[in-house]
């Protein structure tokens, strides 16, 4: 009777274990389990996602008042 009672114990905390890995890391787990569905996935072409996104996403076209970036160049004085 002891070894069985050792045994459900030593099982419940293994399942309570799994279940605080679970809840604590759970946006790691999830975006790792993510990756792995993608590269098992055969019909996943990763050059599908980049070759319709913008080369500058943050480039806002309609706003013209941006200062235009410093030259590299030294003026001269006159």
């Amino acid at each position: 009777m002891g070894a069985v009672t050792v045994a459900l114990i030593a099982i419940a905390a293994v399942a309570l274990g799994w279940l605080t890995i679970e809840i604590a890391c759970k946006p790691c787990l999830e975006s790792g389990r993510n990756a792995i569905d993608r590269n098992l996935n055969p019909d996943y072409d990763p050059d599908d996602e980049t070759l319709d996104a913008p080369l500058n996403p943050n480039n806002n076209e309609s706003d013209n008042s941006a200062a235009a970036p410093a030259s590299s160049t030294i003026p001269k004085e006159v």
